[in-house]
Order: structure tokens, then C-alpha cells, then sequence
């Protein structure tokens, strides 16, 4: 705006497919043109009307924090065994206690942050469990899914029925959605009745076998996630679950960067030449260098004359 560069809002995402790269476009009041052909219509907005949906964005972000914190605590009151004691956990065959877990959810960039923590999972072996679609990007990654947290109609046959276990979030009424699934592949499963989401679930569940780390892939747990309105109904468990794990949970971009190698293949070359260097100078200086060389083209030539005596 204080370029001058005029700002025209809420055309709708069929304007990215009519407007093309390098069109000459006109703009009259809220409407864009290509020569006379209308392409999208929406709002002009000024530095006054900005100002004023700034405004208004703030005191929603106010209202947004009040009812997140009567939820957090409607949710506390309600899951307060679950969150505190642990009670309603299932248990699993996998071996977690004192081991490393990694959680894989399809979130934002999942694979892309699993394909970075290879040399992680090939240093410390976690558990691995995967949320809905992240235990799909853990078998194409070419791992072994421990355990499978979440609706089964959400990943393949081949994950479900190659992972160790299955643990389906089931409403507090009893009902498991996705359990006929499972049960027409005849694989063995085990409910996880809770109000809260798969992803936390998932936490939950590690953190009560007694997982030593937690680290987390695929994770939305920014401020601007706690107050998207869509995910309202559970934000007061990811809020409240984060907060029991503590110092034990661990974002994946973070495991990746401490396991990254920062020493390149071409500064060691340089390390092992300065080396060189310095051994072949030191011997130059002390005079007694000439003896080295005299006995290194002894031995060669001793070397070639055995070679040739074998051919003779």
C-alpha cells in the first residue's frame, strides 16, 4: 500500500486459474480486467480499511482467547483422569519404555521432515508411530510402522496390515470409527476411547508407556493454529497435552538440525592435504628429509623389480 500498488481483495481462487503470467491487466473498481474480459471482482482496499479489519481482527483474536480457555478448561474437567493419570490408556506389545519415539502426522511438509531425520532414525532406532496419513509416509519411507494411531480408513491395506499394531481413537460413546474395516482384514486392534484428536492421542500414548523422547513430525501447534476457528473443538487437548509432556517432546526440525552433518566431505579433504602439507615441510626443514625420499624410492624400486621377477 505505500508503494502505491493497488490491493484488491477476496477474488476467489478461480482467479489464479484465469490470470496468466505476464498478462497486462486493468483494475476498475474492485474488478480485473484482461482487455475487456472481466477476470475476477472483489474489494479495493485502502490503508483506512485495512486499518479497520486490523482492528477488528484484534478483538476477534480477544473473544478467540476467551473461549479457548473456557474449552481448555471444559476439556480439563472432562479429561482430567485421562490427561493426569494416564487412565484409559491401551496397551501396546511394542517395547516403548526408555526408547525414542518418533510421531509422523500428515501435517504441513511430513514427508519432506521425515526424509530429513534419516540419519536420526538410523542413530537412535525410535518407535515409530504413524497419525492417519503419516503412517503412510512412514512405510514409504521405507520404515517399519510400529503403530498405527487413527481412523484405518485413512491408510492403505498394505500399512495396516504390515504395522505391529493398530489403535483406533473411539468417541466417548464407544464407537470406533473405522473398526469394520479392521475387522474385515482380520487384523487385531485396540480402542482409544477419548474426546480428544488422533495426533494427541498419539502423544498420550507414547508418553504413558514411558517414551524417554518424543519427537514430532508433521505437528501444528503455532498460536495462529490454537485459534483457527475449524479447530476448535481440538485445541484445548493439544494445548493441554503439550503442556504434560513438557521438555520431553521435541520438534522434528529441531532433531533434524542437531543430526545434521556439519563437517562437508571437501573441508575434511583440505583437513587431511593441509596435513600433508605440514608432515612433508616439517621434514624439508629438519634436514632430514633427503633419507625419507632415498628410502621411499628404494622400497618402490624393490617393489617394481619384484613385480617384473614375477613375469620373468
Amino acid at each position: 500500500m505505500d508503494a502505491g500498488i493497488p490491493l484488491i481483495d477476496g477474488v476467489g481462487v478461480h482467479a489464479l486459474r484465469e490470470i496468466r503470467e505476464g498478462s497486462k491487466l486493468r483494475l476498475h473498481a474492485g474488478t480485473v480486467y484482461c482487455g475487456e474480459k472481466e477476470l475476477a471482482k472483489g474489494t479495493r482496499q485502502t490503508a483506512e480499511t485495512i486499518a479497520d479489519q486490523m482492528i477488528e481482527a484484534k478483538a476477534g483474536m480477544s473473544a478467540q482467547l476467551e473461549a479457548f480457555s473456557a474449552n481448555t478448561i471444559e476439556f480439563l474437567r472432562r479429561e482430567r483422569s485421562l490427561i493426569l493419570d494416564g487412565i484409559g490408556v491401551p496397551e501396546l506389545r511394542v517395547q516403548v519404555r526408555g526408547r525414542q519415539v518418533l510421531v509422523v502426522a500428515p501435517g504441513t511438509d511430513h514427508i519432506e521432515g521425515l526424509r530429513n531425520l534419516r540419519r536420526y532414525i538410523s542413530e537412535h532406532r525410535p518407535v515409530m508411530i504413524g497419525v492417519d496419513g503419516g503412517a503412510d509416509a512412514i512405510k514409504g519411507a521405507g520404515y517399519k510402522v510400529d503403530v498405527v494411531v487413527g481412523d484405518p480408513d485413512k491408510n492403505s491395506t498394505e500399512t495396516l496390515t504390515t504395522a505391529t499394531e493398530v489403535v483406533i481413537p473411539a468417541q466417548t460413546d464407544g464407537h470406533a470409527p473405522g473398526l469394520e474395516r479392521i475387522q474385515d482384514l482380520g487384523i487385531g486392534a485396540v480402542t482409544f476411547p477419548a474426546s480428544g484428536n488422533a495426533e494427541d492421542l498419539a502423544l498420550l500414548l507414547a508418553d504413558a508407556h514411558g517414551a524417554s523422547l518424543i519427537v514430532t513430525v508433521g505437528f501444528q501447534a503455532t498460536l495462529r493454529e490454537f485459534l483457527d476457528s475449524g479447530r476448535s473443538g481440538s485445541n484445548p487437548s493439544t494445548f493441554l497435552t503439550r503442556l504434560k509432556l513438557g521438555s520431553k517432546l521435541v520438534d522434528g526440525k529441531a532433531a533434524a538440525s542437531l543430526h545434521r552433518s556439519r563437517v562437508s566431505t571437501f573441508a575434511v579433504f583440505l583437513l587431511v592435504l593441509a596435513a600433508l602439507v605440514a608432515v612433508a615441510a616439517g621434514l624439508w626443514v629438519s634436514g632430514v628429509g633427503g633419507t625419507y625420499v632415498d628410502w621411499a624410492v628404494s622400497t618402490w624400486g624393490d617393489f617394481v623389480s619384484w613385480i617384473k621377477g614375477l613375469f620373468t
